[in-house]
């Protein structure tokens, strides 16, 4: 697969709503929302290019990175464009009136069509990972989801899953628990890698309150349709 299709640049980039305050974009997933060690570009300086091109912006452009994904995943990413969108859009994020739903694929069948999971999970810095456990631990956050299956594939589910607290790698940790890890992702028990270096996480849909002009927004994103499983699961 071509870095095309695996890295937004200001030319691909996938803008599914722009407005003064706000952007939201469809993240690829080889995109690094923010900078880090590796050194790659990260799409707020994508995004910044996009703004200052499109609206011939000379000197800084203003972004405020609101929330992030990981690496792998793909879908929706918020950003805002002005000073007084960020803080009231961390907000709406940290007292969790943003309302997230994704889109998971696994191979094997979960234990119950639809299910609420919680587990305690516990983070393990050096290993950039997080284990859910059943029952509270010293150091452990509760994480709550539900998830119902959607769509059934030749060897796979489509699960959609909707977030009730943002605890780091929480989807994936969860699924991996109840025997259900994600597509490629080998981190939480998935037999191989995808080899793009995806996995198949995808954030679906995004509602919330419009930081300033306080209207209802919802977003939805499609996932990475190049992908022939992607494409399976968006197919009628």
């Amino acid at each position: 697969m071509n870095s095309e299709s695996t890295h937004s640049t200001k030319d691909n980039l996938q803008v599914i709503y722009e407005d003064n305050h706000l952007i939201v974009i469809n993240k690829r997933p080889g995109d690094i929302v923010q900078g880090d060690k590796t050194g790659d570009t990260p799409l707020s300086d994508v995004v910044k290019n996009y703004i200052a091109e499109k609206y011939n912006k000379p000197g800084a452009v203003y972004l405020g990175v609101v929330h992030r994904l990981d690496r792998p995943t793909s879908g929706i990413v918020i950003f805002a464009r002005t000073s007084k969108a960020l803080p009231r859009l961390n907000k709406l994020f940290a007292e969790k009136e943003a309302k997230k739903t994704y889109w998971a694929v696994v191979k094997n069948t979960p234990p119950k069509a639809a299910d609420t999971l919680i587990h305690y999970l516990k983070r393990n810095p050096k290993q950039n990972k997080s284990y859910s456990n059943v029952k509270e631990v010293p150091d452990s956050k509760k994480g709550i989801l539900d998830y119902r299956i959607i769509k059934e594939l030749n060897n796979y589910f489509l699960l959609e899953i909707d977030l009730h607290t943002g605890r780091h790698h929480q989807i994936r940790s969860q699924l991996s628990a109840i025997g259900c890890p994600i597509k490629g992702d080998l981190k939480y028990g998935f037999d191989r890698s995808n080899p793009d270096g995806s996995i198949h996480l995808h954030s679906r849909k995004l509602v919330l309150i419009h930081p300033v002009t306080k209207e209802e927004l919802t977003f939805v994103a499609p996932p990475p349709t190049e992908d022939s499983i992607w494409k399976a699961c968006t197919d009628n």
